[in-house]
């Protein structure tokens, strides 16, 4: 077996040691990322700041291909760091990238991302913006689907059915590629705990819902969309969604603009 190559630089003589901030738990449930419950405070200022804690991370001689980008994965690992560090965990998910399932475009990974101080931090902040942007777009589309108070055990039903088959879509045309299915269970779970329900109730809805019809790199067809969304809302509710969806035309316009 060829012998890997030794990194070019010393780690010991960057600013920051690894490990520097251990590796905290991934946000499952909503209130660890929900912004009303994070505030995010963003100005010139602040942005320079991170900038220039970026440049400080990135390797002066990366490692490329030879080196399997040991130098590129660690400098994300430590951006990483400083990110929760400074902001808090509800920040972990700013390299979500599109490949993986998730919903950012600036940040690939480590080997495709750490290139010179200015690139990498262009990239960092984008992301971390991109982040922060989709997370609060999410809180209102929640507030916009949620079912009133006083809905009729019909109401309910068809408000989260349409709910279900809005946000399975909206992670479906994402952008994201493998994976896209995680994303879509994930924001369907994180929607029914803002209408209340507990996350181990609403994780066994989803799961129960989605049943195996979602795959990876497979795009369903909206049949397949609007049974998992009946589903739910039988599941949850005990009732057939309401079927006189003249009543709804308004919102169902409203929606389908957004």
């Amino acid at each position: 077996m060829k012998e890997r190559p030794a990194l070019a630089y010393n780690r010991d003589t960057l600013p920051f040691p690894e490990n520097r901030v251990p590796r905290g738990r991934y946000p499952e449930n909503w209130d660890d990322v929900d912004p009303a419950r994070h505030p995010f405070a963003w100005d010139e200022k602040e942005e320079a700041h991170l900038r220039a804690l970026v440049h400080e991370w990135v390797p002066p001689v990366l490692s490329g291909m030879e080196g399997r980008w040991q130098g590129e994965y660690w400098c994300e690992s430590q951006v990483d760091a400083i990110i929760r560090e400074r902001y808090g965990d509800w920040a972990q998910g700013w390299n979500w990238c599109y490949r993986h399932g998730g919903v950012i475009g600036s940040w690939v990974s480590g080997a495709g991302s750490v290139t010179t101080p200015e690139e990498t931090a262009d990239r960092v902040v984008g992301a971390l913006l991109e982040w922060r942007e989709w997370l609060e777009r999410l809180a209102q589309r929640f507030v916009e689907l949620a079912p009133p108070p006083e809905a009729s055990p019909e109401e309910r039903s068809w408000h989260l059915e349409r709910a279900c088959v809005r946000l399975v879509t909206s992670a479906l045309d994402s952008g994201a590629e493998g994976g896209w299915h995680g994303q879509a269970a994930r924001v369907l779970n994180w929607f029914l705990t803002t209408t209340g329900m507990e996350q181990a109730e609403a994780a066994r809805a989803v799961d129960a819902a989605i049943g195996g019809r979602f795959r990876s790199w497979v795009a369903p067809g909206p049949g397949v969309i609007e049974s998992v969304g009946e589903d739910l809302a039988v599941g949850l509710t005990g009732r057939a969604p309401y079927r006189d969806h003249r009543q709804w035309a308004a919102l169902e316009e409203f929606h389908d603009r957004h």
